[in-house]
Formats: structure tokens, sequence, C-alpha cells
């Protein structure tokens, strides 16, 4: 619509501006050190809905980082949206591959540069934007509802309590994310599902102390050696899960639809050059699009042990310590993984080491029905702004509150993310482009004008 046009237009440069004050607070949810900036940016959060033209916007306390929630209810008899994004970000670290510093936004090649500028600030608050264009202008098709939450990036705990809890007050049509990627600008896709999540941390411990590798090299076990072996162990030669039962509830694509899917626009070169490697590697028998949406991965998120400091120290350590992440696919139960894991990690262990593993958090997988009237929605508001149709996807990442928002509320949730995968999410130099900012905030008002037109 022009109207919605000309109001972006006009505001465009304030938009970005907003966005920018956003991302200079660094709102880490994992480091405890970080709370008073968590809380700091609920009430910016609070604050931008609030003159956007939300009303009952409030903070709700949690026992971790608070969620901000706002609404505005035009007529109880229409449609009703809930949004829901995340302000919390992930850690910085490593500080020193940063090019510029990680909470001072730098617009450089129309993109901006920082943490949280893709996931999820950036995109949560092209809603914000897209629903004070409607509201300004008196164009508002349906009744929205925001839930802003500040514990995505450490498993959600709190937002399920709240959930269960406020059950009236979220009652909705249906759930709206922009928190996952697309293809390009180019070839515009929209995930029509997400992996689920088990999060682990494992300790090897040997010696009741850190030894010299001299005198005891050769006749104690090396808890870092013991590890990397345990770990190793985990894929066999084709790549595939060793874990007893990882793949018996796995659900297997039709040869058609994994067909369909591959039709997605893919340079395997292209994806190559980008991340820097000669070679990719995966699970036998999948494409990369394959291993990256419908198939389950273990992987290392991080490992230590004994001296990592400048210089050397000749020790063999006392402990060892990793934590592994498994994206999962539908009908595989993140608990029921946690504990697989668990059983053949201790099972696995030599004598001359102990273990300990523990659970962080997880989620369950997702798959949105691509005949469900908001997803026509969301491709009809694609093709308007973009020339058009999305190519339907199945997202590699992990939002594990989605399958609780169906559990709980029995809301379907849309996934109509704007990013791209080359944005650095979770990494130093996380990005996100100027024209996927301006195209959310251009595209959205439309996934409500369609989904309110076509819910009558």
């Amino acid at each position: 619509m022009q109207v919605w046009k000309d109001y972006q237009v006009t505001h465009k440069d304030r938009f970005l501006e907003e966005l920018l004050e956003l991302l200079r607070i660094p709102s880490v949810s994992a480091d405890s050190s970080f709370s008073p900036d968590v809380k700091a940016c609920a009430e910016a959060v609070k604050l931008r809905l609030q003159e956007a033209g939300a009303e009952k916007v409030e903070i709700c306390p949690t026992a971790g980082h608070p969620i901000v929630y706002g609404e505005k209810i035009i007529d109880p008899a229409l449609p009703t949206v809930l949004v829901y994004g995340h302000y919390d970000v992930q850690p910085a670290d490593p500080l020193e591959l940063w090019h510029s510093g990680p909470f001072e936004p730098v617009i450089k090649d129309e993109k901006i540069y920082a943490r949280g500028s893709a996931d999820d600030k950036g995109q949560f608050y092209m809603h914000v934007k897209a629903f004070e264009t409607m509201s300004k202008t008196n164009t508002l098709p349906c009744n929205i509802k925001f839930m802003i939450e500040g514990e995505e990036e450490v498993g959600s705990a709190n937002l399920g309590i709240f959930i269960k809890e406020n059950k009236e007050r979220l009652k909705a049509d249906v759930v709206l994310i922009s928190d996952t990627a697309m293809l390009s600008l180019e070839n515009p896709s929209l995930d029509t599902g997400l992996r689920g999540l088990s999060y682990m941390e494992v300790e090897v411990t040997g010696p009741n102390r850190d030894l010299h590798s001299g005198v005891y090299g050769g006749a104690v076990a090396n808890p870092a050696t013991i590890l990397c072996k345990m770990i190793a162990s985990m894929h066999d030669e084709n790549n595939h899960i060793t874990i007893p039962g990882f793949y018996d509830k796995v659900q297997e694509l039709t040869k058609e639809e994994r067909a369909a899917l591959n039709a997605a626009p893919f340079d395997e070169a292209e994806y190559k050059a980008d991340l820097g490697v000669d070679e990719l590697w995966g699970e036998k028998g999948y494409t990369t699009i394959e291993r990256t949406g419908i198939r389950p991965t273990l992987e290392v998120n991080g490992i230590w042990g004994g001296y990592t400091g400048e210089g050397s120290k000749t020790v063999l350590p006392s402990k060892a310590s990793a934590k592994i992440s498994m994206r999962l696919v539908p009908n595989q139960d993140w608990k029921e993984i946690s504990a697989m894991f668990q059983a053949h990690f201790e099972k696995i262990a030599p004598k001359s080491v102990k273990v300990k593993v523990t659970t962080h958090h997880g989620g369950s997988p997702y798959v949105t029905p691509t005949d469900h009237v908001a997803f026509k929605a969301a491709s009809e508001a694609i093709r308007s702004t973009f020339g058009k149709g999305p190519i339907p996807m199945r997202g590699g990442g992990s939002i594990p509150i989605v399958a609780l928002f169906e559990k709980e509320l029995g809301l379907k949730t849309i996934l109509m993310g704007f990013g791209l995968d080359s944005d650095n999410l979770h990494s130093p130099n996380e990005k996100y482009g100027l024209a996927n900012f301006y195209k959310g905030i251009e595209t959205i008002p439309y996934f409500h004008k369609y989904f309110a037109e076509m819910s009558k």
C-alpha cells in the first residue's frame, strides 16, 4: 500500500537509528555480569513499543531475565497475531576477531555489523516498525500482541513458565517470528520447520590434580586425550552418529520431498568460498541442503582442559571438558536424546577416567503446515514485495519455544525470517543487511493484511 511506503520512506533514517541504539546495549543473557544491560534493553524495547502505538506495554519479571509484553487490540472479533522475538544476544567472544566493537554498530558495505544485528534485534525490530507503520497510518487490519523475551540464547526456561501462567493474555490465532534466514533477497524463501536441540556438557576427570607431563606422561590417562577419543568415536566413517537408538525415530522424507528441497538454488563452490574451506563434510548419502535442514547432527561447541595460556606449561591435566549440541529432526524427543547421549557417553568411558554429563537445555523440532492460512498469507506477503513467491525450506537452527507455543497455546508458528545464513550468527562480525532490514519492514504489514483477509 502506498500509504505504508510513504510512511516508511519518511521515517527510514529514524528506524535505523533506533535499531543502532538497541544494538549498543550489550544484552548478553548468558553472562550475569551483563544483567543490568539486559534489564536496560528490556526498558528500551518497552519504550519503543509504546512509541509505536502498543497498549498495555509492560515488563514482566521472571526468575531470570524479563519479558516485554505489549498489545494493540482494535476489535476482539478480528484475528490476532502474536509476534515473538528476543532482545538478548550471544556473548561476543572471541573479541579479538571482531573488526569493530561488537556493541559499537558500524555500517559497512550496506550491512550493520554488531552483535544481535541479525539475531534477533534487527529482525524483531522490523515487526515493531511494521506495526508502527500500520498503527500511525490507521491501517492496522488485525490485533497484534508482542512477546519479546530476554532468555532465548540460554534456553527460554522462564518463557515456558510465563506462557503457562498467561494463556488467556496470550490468546491469538497464530505466532509470527522473524528469527530465521532466507536464501537471498534474489531468491526469498520461507521456512517450513526448525530442528530441535539438545545441549550437553561433559567433563572427564583423571588424576586428582594436574601432573608433570614428563614425570607422569605415559603412565596415567590424559583426560584431554580420552575426551577427544570419546568425542571422535561418536561419528563413524560415514559421519553417522554412533549413539545407539539415535536415529530410531527420525522422520525420513520421500524421494519427491527430497527432490523438492534440493531444487532450491545452491552453489557449492560459492558456499565453500564464503566459509574458506576446500571440502565439505557431513553424513554420507545426503546433500548439504539436507544435512543442514532435515538430518540430525552432533557438534562440539567448545572444548577445553589443561594449560591454554601464553607460552608453555607441560602438564597432564586433571580434567577436560566440552560442550556438545545435537540438532534434532521431527519425531526425535530432546529429553530422550539427551538421556541416550548420557548413557552412551558414560558407557564408552574407560575405567582410567570418571565422567560427568550435564544437560543444559533443549527443545523439540517443529514443522509448519504449508496449507495453513497464515503460511499462505506469508507467501503472498513475500510475493507482494519481492515480486516472486518464496521457496519452502527447512531451517537448520532451533527455536525451542516454538513447539511449546503449539503445546500450551494450540498455535501454529510462521517462521518469516529475513536474515541470511552468511550473517555470522553466534560468530564474530555478526551482520545484517540494510536491505534485509527495510525489506522486512515493508513486507510484514502485508502479512497482517492478507492474514486478516484470508481468515474471514
